[in-house]
């Protein structure tokens, strides 16, 4: 019996030429893709969060979506607040969330105590453009300047797809106010859909919080305090020196690279594949992101 994992890694990575009588594939079209068709993530969007004991992650915000909660989170990373708190829960194929365990730390720096719900945003002006594809969850899908995002024609949202981040709020929806943070690292749970405040998505490190030890108390929760994992810092990218500030870049929506490459990842004609899709869900479409060269 024949698996996939025991192809050759050659033939599983490979981003050679192809012939000229086939497609290109994925990996090929990002690899030749050039300057121009990759947009610079803004310093002033980009959080860092450095884990005690090692380990960094990268998230992007999107303040466009969610500006009040972001302007919290902004005003929490400037004053350190997040410095000295920890990573709580880790719910099996769902989410990792971090933030005061304690629920003690001083909100009142300046951020707003109820933010409104930000769970969608009027179509117009976010740069939705729909996609061919099914969905089960809404009449459209596609992408809002570069986000994975859903829309009934009046609205458009950001999807929980694998590494967005999310406010964690109680029942009433104005609890959250972007202290407590946590991101998918399972199957996309698109049901939160329009329930919960998205605010960004993790670029980079995403395996530091997808690979932790799961929480054994309800919902994934740690059940001791010497379980959680301290976090270092957390600081945006626009207030580091510039010599240690991290830099990525995404795939340009509606450049010719990212229009190459959502078809391509819809009908894979790769050799390893025998029968294209056709279709592809939005969560396999989240835009390609790299570290700037």
């Amino acid at each position: 019996m024949k698996y996939f994992a025991l192809l050759p890694a050659a033939a599983l990575f490979s981003v050679t030429a192809a012939p000229a009588a086939n497609p290109l594939t994925p990996s090929q079209i990002l690899a030749a893709a050039p300057a121009g068709d990759w947009a610079d993530v803004p310093a002033e969007n980009l959080l860092v969060m450095d884990l005690a004991g090692g380990g960094r992650v990268a998230i992007e915000l999107a303040p466009d979506f969610a500006p009040v909660h972001i302007a919290n989170i902004r005003t929490l990373t400037r004053a350190a607040w997040f410095d000295g708190t920890s990573i709580n829960r880790v719910q099996d194929n769902y989410v990792t969330q971090w933030g005061d365990a304690t629920e003690r730390k001083q909100l009142s720096i300046g951020t707003v105590a109820k933010p409104p719900a930000e769970y969608e945003r009027p179509v117009a002006g976010t740069g939705f453009a729909a996609l061919p594809y099914r969905d089960a969850y809404a009449p459209q899908v596609g992408h809002a300047k570069g986000w994975p995002a859903a829309s009934d024609g009046k609205a458009a949202w950001l999807t929980h797809c694998y590494g967005m981040v999310g406010v964690g709020r109680n029942l009433a929806p104005d609890t959250g106010t972007g202290a407590e943070l946590y991101t998918v690292i399972g199957h996309a749970p698109r049901h939160l859909d329009r329930n919960i405040a998205v605010v960004g998505r993790v670029v980079e490190g995403i395996e530091k919080l997808s690979a932790l030890p799961r929480g054994t108390e309800a919902l994934g929760v740690y059940a001791r305090p010497d379980q959680r994992l301290p976090i270092g810092s957390i600081k945006l990218a626009s207030d580091m020196p510039a010599a240690e500030r991290p830099a990525f870049q995404v795939l340009r929506q509606g450049s010719p690279s990212f229009t190459a490459w959502v078809k391509a990842r819809a009908n894979r004609q790769d050799d390893f594949f025998i029968l294209p899709a056709g279709a592809a869900d939005i969560c396999n479409l989240q835009a390609p992101v790299r570290r700037k060269p």
